[in-house]
């Protein structure tokens, strides 16, 4: 029977550039890697708003990314 590892936790921000010629939107995303498995959504929202008062472009979103290794 297979089963899934954690592998490793990946904070990213994903921050707005600006509009284009054509008027899409831009964006740039900030990769924070080695995140403790234990950080719950709360304390990773916060340290995500400090890190963007730090950033002098506005911030889109804020993603959580799990990658996991599957075995047995």
């Amino acid at each position: 029977m297979a089963s899934t590892y954690i592998q490793g936790v990946q904070l990213r921000l994903v921050l707005e550039l600006g509009a284009d010629e054509e008027g899409k939107m831009q964006y740039r995303s900030k990769n924070y890697n080695n995140i403790k498995q234990e950080a719950t959504a709360e304390q990773l929202f916060a340290v995500a708003q400090a890190i963007t008062a730090l950033q002098t472009l506005p911030l889109n979103t804020i993603e959580k990314n799990d990658s996991f290794i599957l075995g047995e």
